[in-house]
């Protein structure tokens, strides 16, 4: 896009790109206390994520930041490698790793991903969501923000932690959060349509400013007020060296440990994955459909987990909950991305007392949203409409999911998407037309498919062992792009058990017709070399 098409967006962008700061907060301070990281180190990646790989990347919409999906990875790399200033060494090294990927060109691995895979990632995501922010509705504070994992860094599970969290309603943090859905729902279905200032005017804003103020109402009120822990907690500096304190270095000493690489390579393999996930799910979020270049998002990425690893911050991927934060506030280009980036800077500097009267519970409503936006029903029954072999991957995705994590859930709906894949290649490598001839003797016209690999030996196998006496047999492979070894090696084993049945076999191929060959392994040669 040029710059005037940024400036016609800027309307657009700045309500959105507030509405990302108040959902990164939180989950920055999360993600980084799951993984046994300072809070500031949180902070770090989310600034780098929004302004550093925001002005790199070629994804207009995708929004970067620590992620979920890496707190464990670096909760046991912290302890491996001992310290927090090594991990911070494999976070530079995986950024580095990450920045060769991009220029070898490994972006197009997130193009083999199904779209019905794809799809049950992003209705996973809004479950889990959903599941995730319910106990930080009701005021439960066991559970920490931004851990997406079945099995959380507390010892509980998801639905553990949703028992328990009925059992601990706290009534302030309720009623805050009631107040803040009914705004945000009133505002995106009613308001929106009455007035363009409500459009400009964001009701995440709204329902936020309104937490802040029923937080300083209420101090005090043994019933109805807000206790610190179902706050959020931003570091607070009371000067600029102590705001500089807080920031951690790498120690390069430790570079020469070989589990430091071991650590920075499994952080670029799992990040890169990750984004590119995030990357195919974004563009089908965006109403525009741009394509993100792949290529160019990991090379943006690298960069962004160098500088973060070299200031203390975490590894950084794009994100799906900020993306579609962003794109569902009404977010069009970068510049949402990067002002996220620039208020968290600017929060951090000025206004830290201020954040820490936010309410969890309000920006649980704001996930709440955002889940339910990615987890419509209707998902559910446009999938089942696109028959089995659609809705089985993503409902193994979405449960994978909601019951491991989101790359092991993936992983899972993958699986079987390729399961079926194979299945249907097993089924469709041939078509079979049968005839009687007068004299008695059967044509049969035995057509293969493009691709013939060894997964189809054992259906043509059953076909040509079946075949009847007295038959004319027409193979007909003019449409056969690759023909497998296995399967010329199994019409040479046909060719020599004929002599019974008084076959006529005849070959039919681009080059022309071939009548009772001898061997067929000359006639596919040229055909196996051009393949």
């Amino acid at each position: 896009m040029n710059r005037v098409n940024y400036l016609q967006n800027i309307k657009s962008d700045i309500p959105a790109s507030i509405v990302v700061f108040f959902v990164a907060i939180p989950l920055c301070l999360g993600i980084a206390l799951a993984s046994g990281a300072p809070l500031f180190s949180g902070i770090i990646a989310g600034i780098i994520g929004g302004i550093l790989v925001g002005l790199i990347s070629g994804s207009q919409i995708g929004v970067s930041g620590p992620a979920a999906g890496l707190a464990a990875i670096v909760l046991s790399a912290i302890g491996t490698l001992g310290s927090f200033e090594n991990f911070l060494v494999a976070v530079v090294l995986g950024g580095a790793i990450q920045l060769a990927f991009g220029i070898l060109r490994a972006g197009v691995i997130g193009q083999y991903f199904p779209s019905s895979v794809i799809k049950g990632m992003l209705t996973g995501i809004g479950l889990i969501i959903i599941l995730k922010q319910i106990p930080h509705f009701f005021g439960y504070d066991n559970s920490t923000e931004g851990d997406l994992g079945f099995i959380q860094t507390d010892g509980e599970t998801t639905f553990s932690a949703l028992s328990n969290t009925f059992s601990q309603i706290s009534l302030g943090s309720t009623t805050i959060a009631l107040v803040s859905l009914i705004i945000l729902i009133l505002w995106d279905s009613v308001l929106t349509k009455k007035a363009k200032i409500f459009q400009l005017i964001q009701g995440p804003l709204v329902a936020v400013v309104f937490g802040i103020i029923y937080t300083f109402t209420t101090a005090g009120n043994e019933i109805w007020g807000i206790a610190p822990k179902f706050l959020v907690s931003v570091p607070e500096s009371a000067d600029i060296s102590s705001l500089l304190g807080n920031f951690t270095f790498p120690n390069f000493s430790s570079i020469t440990d070989i589990n430091v690489w071991v650590v920075g390579f499994t952080i670029a393999l799992v990040a890169s994955l990750e984004t590119l996930l995030c990357v195919e799910a974004t563009d089908k979020l965006d109403p525009e459909k741009r394509v993100t270049p792949k290529n160019r998002e990991l090379i943006a990425q690298g960069i962004g987990n160098m500088f973060s690893g070299l200031i203390g911050g975490l590894p950084v991927t794009q994100v799906i909950v900020r993306s579609s934060a962003n794109i569902q506030s009404g977010g069009k280009t970068k510049i949402a991305a990067i002002l996220h980036g620039i208020l968290l800077v600017i929060s951090i500097v000025s206004i830290p007392q201020l954040l820490n009267k936010i309410p969890l519970s309000v920006l649980a409503a704001i996930l709440l949203i955002v889940g339910y936006k990615l987890a419509k029903p209707t998902l559910f029954k446009s999938m089942y409409k696109l028959g089995w072999k659609q809705f089985i991957p993503f409902l193994i995705t979405v449960v994978g999911i909601i019951f491991t994590d989101l790359l092991l859930g993936i992983f899972l709906g993958l699986i079987v998407g390729v399961a079926i894949i194979l299945k249907e290649s097993y089924r469709n490598s041939h078509s079979l037309n049968i005839e009687e001839n007068s004299d008695g003797r059967h044509n049969i016209v035995l057509q293969f498919a493009e691709e013939v690999t060894f997964i189809n030996k054992a259906p043509i196998s059953r076909e040509l062992e079946s075949l009847p006496l007295n038959t004319n047999l027409k193979l007909d492979v003019t449409r056969t792009k690759f023909l497998d070894n296995d399967i010329i090696e199994i019409l040479n084993d046909f060719l020599e058990t004929t002599s019974g049945k008084n076959i006529n076999f005849k070959v039919l191929t681009k080059k022309g017709e071939f009548e009772n060959p001898k061997n067929m392994s000359h006639i596919f040669t040229d055909r196996k070399k051009s393949a």
